[in-house]
């Protein structure tokens, strides 16, 4: 664990959690902002301090207290993109 200043965030994990983020780690067709936002969660529930996670991640620290806010109210469903603003897509299939 790297060395710094301690979080007052703590997370603790459920198994079935901690499983399911380690295999969103290993996934090839997952999007790539779940698997950084659940490497983000594994790394709190580490211990590792936020200005550590940052970097490590590529994201600013405000974005990692984004997510951790997130994951403690919804747990991992929280971490999922949220609907977009705008016009909802159309699915044209067009017989041509």
């Amino acid at each position: 664990m790297p060395r710094g200043r301690k979080t007052a965030l703590h997370l603790h994990l459920t198994v079935q959690e901690r499983a399911t983020l380690y295999a969103w780690q290993r996934s090839p067709t997952l999007p790539a902002g779940l698997v950084r936002r659940g490497r983000i969660i594994l790394l709190l529930a580490e211990g590792w301090p936020i200005t550590h996670i940052g970097p490590q991640v590529g994201i600013s620290r405000r974005f990692v207290y984004k997510w951790a806010k997130r994951f403690l109210t919804a747990r991992l469903m929280g971490l999922y993109d949220a609907p977009g603003r705008g016009r909802p897509r159309q699915d044209t299939k067009q017989g041509f």
